[in-house]
């Protein structure tokens, strides 16, 4: 017997041991997890390739410039804000702050200033002035969020920080402060959900024991990545426990099956439910892996990070579950024997009979809704201008918003020209630019002092601030907003005026790379949605060796996936752009599994000789209560933090995921098992295994008669 299941008796013999060892190795696992970092920036995650990308890379490398900052100044005298500036340039990790009297002297009225530096700088009717802050280090770089928050000590009451830098610091500061309240809200939901349809008190709190270490060992590895994305930190702990919590309910109800046969020997009930398990969860998170996996065949990086993030978080799971949950219960049989008690969910028997007689309208219906439902999603509106949705109170979207309303200024980009453009062609360049539609200022040397001068008279720190060895370089300001038609237009506009006077003359800033994110993501959008159907189809055709199958269980979860996705549609809301790409691949790995429960099942019955109806029948009656768990499972895992977090992207993504798990739950009880009836003859002459074989059928049906098994054994 022993030798048969090696793995499980070695799992009973050693509980004390893997007990010990799960628990030291969470030690490196929290020492891991601090030392990871987090990349709060969105746009960094564009391929190397892209010349809007190596556009940065210039910046920095040349000219020592990662990303700029405005600070907006209100009712200050112009000696204070000369000296609050001499301050700032002091700064670590500042290059330089720029102002009116880096092109003037301050001693002249401003309103005998050129109308080039007047309206790139002042306001008069608000008496406000607008300083530049260039940084030395990247836009998402430590280095640039402490030189930001060393620039709010300094600056005064009336002064505003907006900028990329300035957004990143706040988001951070937020997301942190929301992040346990994540994981604390998914655990008390999924426990309240555990505690209504488990058959006992204490066995949740063990499961999220065991899930809790599973989380902890996936995020203290995350330090092979080097960096993982904040939404990739806020959600991994969230959705490790929704989609592995199942392998742990498989495990007790299969050692509870064993316990009531072998109620003198825990040991060997252990043993045999490790086993059982093993075969189960295996099957089950091939889906699941395969659904995250999808997500790294995205050009755009977020999706590679997510993806094998949460892979190896299923796989955490997995093992924690046939090797830390098992010595845990062994550990306290006693006392989960005392607190066991009936189920408080109720027994659905009513809708495997509703179904079965209503089953031709439940098609119509999924005929019927698929059209407007598929429209929908393929309509929805999605954003990308994620500062936006940030909460209004936070420092950077108030600065944000008074650049924008002040000075009409949304966007600032980078104009990088080699050296061998003239100045000439530069000052022309610029004024080209100037004069397009929603362009308000060009900061650029040649445009304001003209290309005549001779460099020698121009001051040399304001000559290198817009010069290198090998580039030169200005600023577009614009009154167009971040991921717009018109700013998008716009970026095309300039692209056009600088490859004019040279091919390798780049643009960059966020609203080029921007609109860069919004080609990739939409290509991105087909390749993963298609690359997550291939392959848990693939996985559906060997599991259940069958042809039609893969199709007939993928549109029903797509059916599912096509409704939660059209529902912003048909109630105007709009999306993070994230949303529309993971949600779809992320729902069919998570839920499939339900349509595979209740598949395999309805297969076994087929394969002893039932017929058609009976065998759904008894398919739908034993899966529905181990469906049900497992999609409240996941709702209550996401629901809490869907309410909860002021990110809207953190928000939009959960409550996709909550809805999603229920949308599946009710599309595989209802819409399911209607297909099956319908579809049956074409399975069962396109599949193996779903009729016994010849001659052997009258033992079959032998054998299997009055064998019904219940949901746990399921």
């Amino acid at each position: 017997m022993k030798k048969k299941n090696r793995f499980g008796w070695a799992v009973v013999q050693s509980r004390f041991v893997i007990l010990i060892a799960a628990f030291i190795l969470l030690i490196p696992s929290v020492i891991g997890y601090l030392g990871t970092k987090t990349n709060y920036d969105m746009l960094s995650y564009l391929p190397d390739s892209f010349e809007t990308m190596k556009g940065q890379s210039i910046m920095e490398d040349e000219f020592g410039t990662g990303g700029f900052s405005f600070i907006m100044v209100q009712d200050m005298p112009f000696k204070d804000v000369a000296a609050m500036k001499k301050k700032m340039e002091k700064v670590d990790h500042v290059e330089k702050v720029l102002w009116y009297d880096d092109f003037a002297d301050i001693s002249i009225p401003v309103e005998v200033l050129p109308d080039k530096i007047k309206d790139a700088f002042y306001r008069e009717d608000k008496n406000e002035t607008l300083l530049m802050v260039v940084l030395k280090t990247g836009t998402s770089s430590d280095e640039s969020g402490d030189a930001i928050e060393a620039l709010r000590k300094i600056a005064k009451k009336q002064c505003f920080i907006s900028g990329m830098t300035a957004g990143l610091i706040d988001t951070k500061a937020l997301a942190d402060k929301e992040a346990p309240v994540y994981v604390i809200l998914a655990v008390i939901l999924c426990l309240i959900v555990l505690q209504l349809t488990m058959d006992s008190f204490m066995a949740p709190l063990l499961f999220l024991v065991s899930i809790g270490m599973a989380v902890l060992y996936n995020m203290g590895t995350n330090w092979i990545f080097g960096k993982i994305s904040y939404v990739t930190k806020a959600l991994a702990a969230v959705l490790q426990l929704g989609v592995t919590l199942d392998y742990s309910i498989f495990l007790w109800h299969s050692y509870i099956e064993q316990r009531d046969r072998h109620p003198d020997d825990p040991k060997h009930a252990m043993a045999t439910a490790i086993k059982a398990t093993l075969s189960s969860v295996i099957g089950s998170s091939i889906t699941t892996v395969a659904g995250f996996l999808a997500m790294c065949f995205m050009t755009y990086r977020l999706g590679i990070n997510l993806g094998l993030v949460m892979a190896k978080g299923v796989l955490f799971g997995v093992a924690t579950v046939v090797t830390v949950l098992p010595a845990l219960i062994l550990v306290l049989d006693k006392p989960l024997q005392k607190t066991r008690h009936k189920a408080i969910i109720p027994n659905f028997k009513w809708i495997p009979d509703w179904v079965q007689k209503y089953y031709p309208i439940l098609l119509v219906v999924f005929g019927l809704i698929w059209l407007p439902a598929a429209y929908g999603q393929s309509h929805t509106n999605v954003y990308y201008d994620l500062a936006r949705t940030l909460p209004k109170s936070l420092p950077s979207v108030q600065a944000n918003t008074k650049l924008e309303d002040d000075f009409d200024m949304s966007t600032t980009e980078m104009v990088l020209a080699p050296q061998s453009v003239s100045r000439k062609d530069m000052e022309q360049m610029e004024k080209k630019i100037r004069d397009l539609d929603g362009v308000t200022a060009v900061l650029g040397i040649d445009n304001i002092v003209g290309s005549q001068l001779p460099e020698e008279m121009i001051p040399t720190e304001l000559w290198d601030t817009f010069n290198s060895k090998n580039w030169r370089m200005f600023i577009i300001m614009s009154n167009y907003k971040l991921a717009s038609d018109e700013v998008n237009q716009q970026c095309d506009q300039i692209q056009k005026i600088i490859k004019g006077y040279d091919k390798n003359c780049m643009l960059v800033g966020e609203a080029p790379c921007t609109k860069d994110l919004i080609e990739t993501t939409n290509t991105d959008f087909t390749v993963v949605n298609w690359t997550s159907i291939a392959m848990v189809a693939v996985i559906i055709f060997f599991v259940l060796q069958s042809v039609s199958l893969p199709v007939i269980l993928v549109a029903a979860i797509e059916f599912a996936i096509f409704i939660n996705m059209s529902i912003p549609f048909f109630m105007h809301q709009t999306l993070p752009f994230i949303a529309s790409i993971v949600i779809g691949t992320i729902q069919l790995g998570s839920t499939v599994d339900y349509a595979i429960l209740m598949t395999t099942r309805y297969k076994f019955e087929r394969s002893t000789g039932k017929s058609r109806k009976e065998s759904v029948y008894i398919a739908h009656r034993t899966s529905i209560n181990s469906i049900l768990v497992s999609a409240l499972s996941f709702f209550g895992a996401t629901f809490g933090v869907s309410l909860y977090s002021k990110i809207d992207m953190i928000s939009s993504l959960c409550t996709l995921l909550a809805r999603g798990a229920l949308i599946s739950m009710v599309t595989v009880v209802f819409i399911l098992p209607a297909l099956l009836y319908a579809c049956d003859g074409l399975i069962v002459h396109t599949s193996l295994g779903f009729l016994p074989k010849k001659g052997k059928k009258e033992k079959a049906a032998g054998e299997a008669s009055g064998e019904e098994m219940s949901a746990k054994e399921t």
